[in-house]
């Protein structure tokens, strides 16, 4: 009787072993369901996409496609989109693959934290044309998914990051030029004001106007390194055109102006407002420094220490910072999208890279070697 009990109860145990299993069992990997296996999104849906829309924790990011192809960030500006950052983007989600069905039961689906994360493209009109809602990552990698409000949940071989800050997505390239292009560069330099520096072709060495000293020489390396930051601006924050520091920033500008084979010339004027130092306010509330207490006999050296103690404390300041670098860059071509970019925002560059341009004449000469024998030197250039 007791091995009869013992034998009902292993077969219940079993049975109710069987239906756990069918009820929370794995999506069959084969071809169940037809999107196992294919692309998470097809590139016609990509290539017909006028809007892509990226939502994560509260934040949303919207990239608008133009006519001519090119994309902007209407939520900033309308600048345009780095297009490296969209194409590695996109080259992540077209590569993406549905790996399997992982379950259509809904508490299970509850598990994997499906949010408000979400990809979407939407034609011209705004209309969601693609959508996909995204889980938490899986253990082995991937990424959990949804399509739209489908009841069913997959695993995706997606690891792209959503980053919903509108000015992340902004190409902060303001000048992208190379620098063997260039022909002229003119660089303002004390004490000659600016001086301008040229060659007649790509591999000729460097003339200047005003010409150096007799000892000197344009210095390569140096103009080498100044087109390496001139030819290749960014910008790190934008401002109102209208910000008062931009106006202040104005008054302290730095023109340099480059010039291409091609005879096209881009100014560039980059400057901030200069640190300042301010006398820090007395306070008069404080306790004047008490008097020396009358000495019975003085002998000489106390006599001559005596005046010295009735001096006024030395003044105090207070160091005002520099303000933010502000570059403006305009094209002698009229119809250049750097002209029309630069009337939106006020464009600020990392500090170093105007702190590291030449100041001085000495910046861009290095001296030059001696004259061979036979060889008369060099004479003074006038300018």
């Amino acid at each position: 009787m007791k091995l009869k009990s013992l034998v009902l109860t292993v077969a219940i145990l079993a049975a109710l072993s069987a239906v756990l299993y069918w009820v929370n069992r794995p999506a069959s990997a084969g071809a169940a369901d037809p999107r196992v296996g294919q692309a998470l999104v097809g590139p016609a849906a990509v290539e017909q996409a006028a809007q892509l829309r990226l939502t994560d924790q509260g934040k949303t990011v919207l990239l608008a496609r133009q006519a001519d192809g090119s994309w902007t960030v209407p939520g900033y500006y309308d600048l345009p989109v780095d297009f490296s950052k969209l194409s590695s983007f996109m080259t992540d989600l077209s590569g993406a693959k549905v790996q399997r069905l992982v379950t259509v039961n809904p508490d299970r689906i509850a598990r994997l934290d499906f949010k408000d994360s979400k990809i979407e493209l939407l034609d011209a009109s705004g209309k969601v044309t693609w959508s996909v809602l995204l889980g938490k990552t899986a253990d082995a990698g991937g990424r959990f998914i949804r399509f739209g409000d489908e009841p069913k949940a997959y695993l995706a071989s997606l690891n792209a990051f959503l980053d919903v800050e509108p000015k992340n997505w902004a190409d902060p390239v303001l000048l992208n030029l190379k620098p063997e292009d260039i022909a002229k560069v003119k660089i303002p330099v004390d004490p000659f004001g600016s001086v301008t520096v040229s060659r007649a072709i790509k591999d000729a060495a460097w003339s200047a106007s005003p010409a150096p000293l007799p000892t000197q020489r344009v210095s390569a390396d140096k103009i080498s390194t100044l087109l390496s930051s001139l030819t290749s601006l960014r910008f790190s924050d934008t401002s109102d055109p209208a910000d008062p520091a931009v106006a202040v920033a104005a008054q302290h500008r730095r023109v340099f102006a480059l010039t291409t084979f091609d005879g096209k010339t881009l100014t560039i004027a980059m400057g901030r407002k200069p640190e300042e130092k301010v006398l820090k306010p007395v306070d008069k509330k404080a306790a004047p420094p008490a008097a020396p207490a009358p000495a019975a006999d003085k002998t000489a050296d106390q006599t001559k220490m005596a005046p010295d103690a009735a001096k006024p404390p030395a003044p105090e300041y207070d160091t005002i910072p520099a303000g933010p670098v502000y570059v403006e860059v305009t094209s002698s071509d009229p119809a250049a999208s750097i002209n029309a970019r630069m009337k939106k925002r006020a464009y600020q560059m990392d500090d170093y890279v105007f702190t590291g341009l030449p100041q001085k004449s000495d910046d861009l000469f290095e001296a030059a070697p001696p004259p061979t024998a036979g060889t008369p030197p060099p004479s003074l250039a006038k300018p």
